[in-house]
């Protein structure tokens, strides 16, 4: 029998597949739930996450223009991803190995697609998406290392024969849960004039803060008394 991927028992390949479906899970759920806070915060103290410095930061890829698709925030799809990978460990199939296979192939190449559009359109790069990037490239490792049909030479052959029926019936679950996207998403766009008003209001409650206590008799380095004669 050949050696696969999740084919062959409960081996340590088997279940760090698992593990790596379930982390681009835990990861794709914290980017789309900060990609909500970041662009519609509810109050004052929400939106900013790991805003570490100008290039450690999360909120560039929630603001960036490919941060959703038609509505849909892209840490969803790679939600899917994850899922197929946990499922497929769970309920191994050989075809649904072929399937998972070919995702990872493409989630991968995604991946990197994704790294270099942060680093160097973005100039920035985000903890969460990283966390998913970690495990999307550790779950195409192991379909490439352990994975059904690795013995074939053919390219296509090796990463293009997933299965019809498992694709499409994972499509239509996608796009139903897609759909719930969207409608959220838009309630959330509704609402946004109401939480700005609520927004003003709390800035406006904060308290006034006085001047300190001890006035301090040296000046720092300054240039002029006016403000206006300022080089």
């Amino acid at each position: 029998m050949e050696q696969t991927l999740i084919l062959n028992g409960l081996r340590w390949p088997r279940i760090v597949s698992f593990v790596s479906g379930i982390g681009m899970m835990a990861a794709s759920f914290l980017t789309i739930r900060h990609f909500f806070l970041a662009n519609y915060p509810e109050n004052i103290f929400e939106g900013s996450f790991c805003d570490i410095s100008a290039f450690f930061n999360c909120d560039s890829s929630a603001f960036a223009t490919i941060a959703q698709v038609v509505g849909i925030p892209i840490g969803y799809f790679g939600l899917i991803v994850g899922a197929l990978v946990a499922l497929g460990a769970v309920f191994p199939s050989e075809s649904f190995e072929r399937t998972n296979t070919f995702i990872a192939f493409l989630n991968v190449v995604g991946v990197v697609v994704l790294i270099v559009y942060s680093v160097f359109i973005l100039g920035s790069l985000c903890f969460l998406c990283t966390g998913f990037y970690m495990f999307a490239i550790l779950s195409f490792i192991l379909f490439w290392r352990f994975g059904v049909g690795r013995g074939q030479d053919n390219f296509l052959k090796r990463y293009f024969r997933p299965s019809l029926k498992i694709l499409v019936t994972s499509f239509c679950i996608a796009a139903i849960g897609a759909y719930g996207v969207i409608q959220y998403h838009q309630v959330r766009k509704d609402a946004q004039a109401a939480i700005a008003l609520r927004i003003v209001k709390q800035f406006r409650e904060l308290p006034v803060v006085g001047n300190p206590s001890f006035i301090s008799p040296y000046w720092t380095v300054r240039s002029t008394e006016y403000f206006e004669d300022a080089p």
